[in-house]
């Protein structure tokens, strides 16, 4: 069974390794994105006044002032000299969070380098009608991983357990060089790598494919949501501007909800008889499980609706961990520490698996030549 799995082995990683190495590369350097988008940012401030509080009111006068079109959310966090951020569509601005004078748009070359990055990690930096056939390609060696992952865990099992085995798989071995010392460090990144590389390449296949999103709900035992309602051209629009008095009050109440939070996000109503909804999270925007969503009237200001990952139906709870545990999110920086370190261990296992195939190959050929070559060329060797 052994020599069975491994000859399936062999063939998967050379196929897919080329795309394999791609997306744990460009995975690497995703790991730590918004922390790295924040700090380019962090030239913008506002300008903190004693006694006054940010105000959504006077962020959505400016924004009415400057004409064009309206915010759809509104992003506060609980750094008092935090600009405020306005999303407008797939674009957004930075605006002083007490009186919304504009202040500038998010560091555009730091942006642009990690889409291009995005780009690469999920459609192999194809465009337009390509993306399809980018999305196919890195899904299906994707699932290759995914065999190569769990038949390397059963390749790597000593046939014999004992600590001088476990050693010999489980650590680096100095003096080392050639077959040996690739074989050494594919054994021992593969054993300290399976468990998060399993969480990263399985999360991706759910993401990659709506039959494994589906079983998600399945496993869960929760119908799978049906499709939001579009916000394309022929969305319905408001048919007056809206007015935003009270909305201060309500930031007023959506704070105090969540004494501990981190950021809260507004979602600015299209007309104005929608309610108030504030998105409140006292976590790193990754972890889904520190997160709310408020719901308040828009008349009296009192609490429609207040949800949290809790009460979440579990096919709900279950696909927002699977997209949190890809980028190690769900766990905080640590998880992404360690997402991002399995990552580099697979671009590693890539590479030294590819390196193991090729001196096998030259060593089958070296054989091979030796098997056929005349009596009298032997000799002569």
């Amino acid at each position: 069974m052994r020599k069975i799995i491994f000859w399936i082995h062999l063939p998967v990683g050379i196929v897919a390794g080329l795309i394999v190495l791609i997306m744990s590369v460009t995975g690497v350097i995703l790991t730590y994105e918004k922390q790295m988008l924040a700090w380019s940012d962090r030239g913008y401030r506002s300008e903190v006044k004693p006694g006054v509080a940010p105000s959504l009111e006077a962020i959505l006068s400016a924004a009415q002032a400057r004409g064009g079109a309206m915010p759809t959310a509104i992003t506060l966090k609980a750094d008092a000299a935090a600009p405020a951020q306005l999303a407008m569509g797939r674009e957004s601005v930075y605006v002083d969070a007490y009186t919304g004078a504009l202040l500038g748009k998010p560091a555009p070359e730091t942006r642009s380098f990690f889409r291009s990055v995005t780009d690469w990690h999920r459609w192999l930096a194809t465009a337009g009608d390509n993306r399809a056939t980018g999305r196919a390609i890195t899904g299906a060696a994707n699932l290759g991983f995914l065999f190569l992952v769990v038949s390397g865990a059963y390749l790597w099992l000593p046939r014999v357990w004992g600590a001088k085995q476990l050693r010999a798989i489980s650590w680096f071995r100095g003096g080392l060089s050639g077959k040996a010392r690739d074989f050494n460090w594919h054994n021992v990144i593969g054993i300290w790598c399976v468990v998060p590389l399993f969480l990263i390449v399985i999360s991706g296949a759910v993401m990659s494919y709506p039959w494994a999103n589906a079983l998600v709900f399945q496993l869960a035992g929760t119908p799978l949501p049906a499709p939001g309602p579009g916000r394309g051209p022929g969305a319905e629009k408001p048919k007056e501007d809206p007015v935003f008095t009270g909305a201060d009050a309500a930031l007023k109440n959506a704070v105090a909800q969540v004494p501990g939070w981190t950021t809260i996000s507004f979602r600015v109503p299209g007309s104005s008889r929608g309610p108030w909804s504030f998105t409140i999270d006292e976590g790193t925007a990754g972890q889904p499980q520190k997160r709310g969503a408020l719901t308040l009237n828009r008349q009296t200001g009192e609490r429609q609706k207040w949800e949290t990952f809790a009460d979440l139906e579990a096919g709900r709870q279950w696909r927002s961990w699977v997209r949190f545990v890809h980028t190690g999110e769900y766990y905080g920086v640590a998880g992404q520490t360690v997402a991002g370190l399995a990552s580099l261990g697979g671009a590693f296992l890539v590479w030294t698996g590819i390196a193991l195939s090729w001196r096998r190959f030259t060593a089958w050929r070296g054989r091979r030549q030796t098997k056929t070559a005349p009596v009298g060329e032997l000799a002569a060797r």
